[in-house]
């Protein structure tokens, strides 16, 4: 055992350097303090030849120069199994919902090994989320990538649980995977009611590393969300829904752990390796022939900057794009998602059929002339604008008004009942619209409602 011990050198936040003379410990490698087990090191990165700096998940008030360590060889492992569904737990499988002991002996790395490329599949099948401003502008591929961008408060989160329960009401062997990443535990307790309330809390795991946590168990809980995730992929066979929120914190989280170790920040203020990083954590989320894992990712934009190179260091890895705007969450226009920069790979012909592709190239060239068209009519008003301007104008309302919608996990709060609308009678009620069959109703007669064939027009 003695040759598996080591000590520590010093001590800076959460970030420790440990000292081990002959056998080195491998990066990953769980420490343990010889006076408390209880008091864990994760290997972060080498610091010289025989110096590791190393990652502390608890306290480090236990710790000293010079205390002994010992390396148990062992990765962080993670409770999986069909008992970690209806569950809340942390990075390393501890209940947090006062529903006792996750009881499984199913335990898994929370890193995979290396991706074997034969095993990737790419899906070609849309999954339905009933959000008509989703699945018309952003459509979202099974197995993809998709992520929904957007500053403090503007419905990020809300989006995400009501997508949580919408795909697993029309998919109920489909299997939910949360990860709260550096958000508050209040938005944790949260979500957890609502997924209750709205039953479907037994499809669903969660894994929080909440914002009151320390850097190294915000940065980890996402790779311990992931491992979960693998194995209802892998060895359950189960289609996976993976939730992150929110993926600014992992980068952020990140970034203090790189100051810590004194690492030179990147042009953009950030750690060097945020690139690699995002690489690692998004090449594990991928579709076999058997399964496959379609996530998707809050990405909290500091400042409602978009340029910022956290934000940017996320777009690379995805296949959809759901941008939610300050501006029309200010005009009461829910989800406020910007129809424009919401995009997806999806919207091919050969994924989404002629008509959808052909439709949403009209709807956006409607609302880029309807946006020259709002800055002439705010300074000389919408009368002074030409007759053919007029119908542009009135036809853009129209189709942002009918974009918004009520949503079933805000129904205690806004009294107003949740509505699921198929992809196709969004596609025909764009088309109608697009062709002037509702020039004559009033933009505000369509707002929150679902489809326009039933609506009381």
């Amino acid at each position: 055992m003695e040759e598996n011990t080591g000590h520590v050198k010093q001590i800076k936040g959460q970030v420790v350097e440990v000292e081990f003379l002959i056998n080195k410990p491998q990066l990953h490698d769980l420490l343990v303090l010889t006076e408390d087990p209880t008091v864990q090191l994760e290997v972060y990165s080498s610091a010289s030849n025989n110096s590791f700096y190393c990652i502390v998940f608890q306290h480090v008030d236990k710790l000293y120069r010079g205390a002994k360590l010992i390396n148990t060889q062992k990765s962080i492992q993670i409770p999986t199994g069909p008992q970690v569904l209806g569950r809340v737990m942390n990075l390393f499988g501890k209940p947090l919902d006062g529903k006792g002991e996750i009881k499984t002996d199913q335990l898994r790395p929370i890193y995979s090994k290396d991706v074997s490329f034969d095993r990737v599949v790419v899906s070609k099948e849309i999954i339905q989320t009933g959000i008509k401003a989703i699945d018309f502008f952003s459509p979202i591929l099974k197995g993809g990538k998709i992520g929904i961008f957007g500053g403090a408060g503007v419905g990020k989160t809300i989006l995400l649980t009501e997508i949580i329960h919408n795909i697993i009401n029309q998919n109920p062997d489909t299997v939910s995977i949360f990860a709260g990443v550096g958000e508050r535990a209040r938005e944790g307790q949260e979500l957890f009611q609502a997924l209750t309330e709205s039953k479907v809390l037994d499809h669903v795991c969660l894994l929080y590393g909440s914002m009151g946590e320390n850097a190294s168990i915000r940065f980890k809980t996402a790779q311990a969300a992931i491992a979960v995730s693998e194995y209802f992929r892998d060895d359950a066979g189960k289609n996976v829904l993976f939730f992150i929120d929110n993926l600014y914190r992992f980068a952020q989280a990140g970034h203090e752990l790189s100051m810590l170790m004194n690492t030179i920040p990147s042009e953009g203020g950030y750690q060097p390796t945020l690139t690699s990083e995002m690489a690692s954590l998004h090449e594990r989320l991928f579709s076999t022939k058997d399964a496959n894992i379609t996530s998707f990712e809050a990405i909290y934009v500091p400042s409602d900057d978009m340029l910022d190179f956290g934000v940017q260091s996320v777009f690379t890895h995805l296949d959809a794009n759901i941008v939610l705007s300050r501006t029309i969450y200010q005009e009461g226009r829910y989800p406020a998602i910007n129809l424009l920069s919401s995009i997806s790979t999806a919207l091919k012909p050969n994924i989404v059929g002629k008509t959808h592709a052909r439709t949403v190239v009209k709807a956006e060239q409607l609302l880029k002339t309807s946006a020259g068209l709002e800055r002439i009519a705010s300074l000389i008003g919408e009368s002074e604008l030409n007759e053919k301007d007029k119908v542009i104008y009135n036809r853009a309302k129209l189709l942002k008004n009918y974009m918004t919608q009520s949503f079933f996990v805000v129904e205690p709060q806004t009294e107003k009942k949740g509505i699921f609308v198929p992809i196709n009678d969004t596609v025909e009620d764009v088309a109608a619209l697009l062709d002037g069959k509702y020039d004559n109703v009033n933009p505000n007669k369509i707002k929150d409602i679902g489809s326009l064939k039933n609506a009381p027009l």
